[in-house]
């Protein structure tokens, strides 16, 4: 049999499961031959990105710090155990409002003091804004408010190509947060002391008006013989706990369904005392002559209800005068004597880096499509399909 001879200097033919194609290790050595690119391209986009750091203007942070003031838990658990069905009331409306940390963050970072610092430094000129709302952006991207749990204070940093003028801001937004909280009630003793404080006014009209009524009827003592004083103590006790029990139950149930056993507790307390007032009432009723005991009996209620309010609104205005004063500088804004940006370090790393990956890839991809034209000539096709397609022909 004659043997098949190959032509010498013949290629050697493929197999099926052997498809033409670029190797890795072909890419691998065409990137390492243009390891000048790699190098090169990075380095210049470095020094380029660091060249224009230093046409942008600094940036300086001015930095201070606040203690928030303290909760007395131990004082208005013993206040309101004094004052019984209305303790849980002032207790329930106490305990809605969030921490004084809270609070003061989110004034700190409030429109109203946004609006204030606009105004006092001119932001609309200073930040080019025409719109309030554009410089509150501005203003809110350049301030960062910040509550260390660790320690407890609130601290404000403000960022400002001027280093006087952001120590300047820092420290006004401390002077608006004074001045805001001293129209409101943020702690907790001023809480208790504006929640007794509207009620006692209330009570006090209430209670003039009842006694000018008593009067107007020509009370004397010797009416009392038809309602004993106690009796009409009693009924004065039982008026202001089902009053208490009644603004109570409303409380609840604006948060709470009817199914829930604290409603349905506060319904039951409240029907008992309905109940018991409305025996007192005709118990007390008399057939003729003035009405001396019904408006005695609204007069002694009224005073009972004062005379609570007016003992708990005492007890809130100590707990309040013990707090001291409410916002303390811990660390003052001083003038910043470094810029805090831009980083330049940090921008020319980043840079590089960036330069690196992209140049990396495109050097693969032009040593893929060299390497793919001579090796494999459906390939080579497929390219030359591709860049007619990108160049629109």
């Amino acid at each position: 049999m004659n043997a098949v001879q190959e032509p010498v200097g013949a290629a050697p033919m493929l197999g099926e499961d052997e498809p033409a194609g670029v190797a890795a290790l072909d890419l691998l050595v065409a990137a390492a031959e243009r390891w000048r690119t790699l190098l090169g391209v990075p380095v210049l986009a470095a020094l380029l990105a660091l060249g224009a750091t230093y046409l942008v203007t600094p940036i300086y942070t001015a930095r201070t710090s606040i203690l928030p003031p303290a909760s007395q838990q131990s004082a208005q658990a013993g206040a309101l155990a004094a004052l019984g069905g209305l303790g849980a009331l002032a207790g329930g409306a106490i305990a809605a409002v969030r921490s004084p940390t809270d609070q003061l963050v989110a004034l700190l970072q409030s429109e109203t003091v946004a609006d204030r610092m606009i105004e006092r430094f001119d932001l609309l000129a200073l930040y080019g804004k025409e719109l309030r709302l554009d410089a509150r952006r501005v203003l809110r991207q350049r301030t960062k408010v910040l509550a260390n749990k660790k320690d407890g204070l609130i601290v404000v940093e403000v960022d400002d190509a001027e280093p006087k003028r952001a120590a300047a801001m820092a420290n006004q937004y401390i002077a608006e947060l004074r001045s805001l909280t001293s129209t409101l009630a943020v702690t907790e003793a001023q809480q208790r002391r504006a929640f007794f404080q509207s009620h006692l006014e209330r009570t006090r009209d209430a209670l003039t008006s009842a006694q000018r009524s008593l009067q107007a009827s020509g009370f004397n003592a010797g009416a009392l013989r038809a309602e004993p004083k106690a009796a009409a103590e009693e009924y004065a006790r039982v008026k202001a706990e089902a009053t208490a029990a009644e603004v109570r139950l409303q409380t609840l149930s604006a948060r709470l369904t009817a199914a829930t056993p604290e409603v349905q507790q506060a319904q039951t307390t409240l029907s008992a005392l309905r109940a018991k007032l409305a025996e007192l009432e005709r118990a007390g009723k008399t057939a003729d002559g003035p009405d001396y005991v019904a408006r005695f009996r609204e007069f002694k209620y009224q005073e009972t209800l004062f005379e609570m309010f007016a003992r708990q609104y005492e007890l809130a205005r100590v707990d309040e005068s013990r707090e001291g004063a409410l916002i303390q500088v811990v660390d003052p804004a001083l003038v910043p004597e470094w810029k805090s940006g831009p980083k330049r370090l940090a921008v020319a790393v980043a840079t590089a880096v960036v330069a690196v990956v992209l140049t990396l890839l495109a050097v693969l991809a032009v040593s893929w499509a060299r390497l793919a034209r001579t090796a494999d000539p459906q390939s080579a096709r497929a390219l030359q399909r591709l860049s007619r397609a990108l160049r629109g022909r």
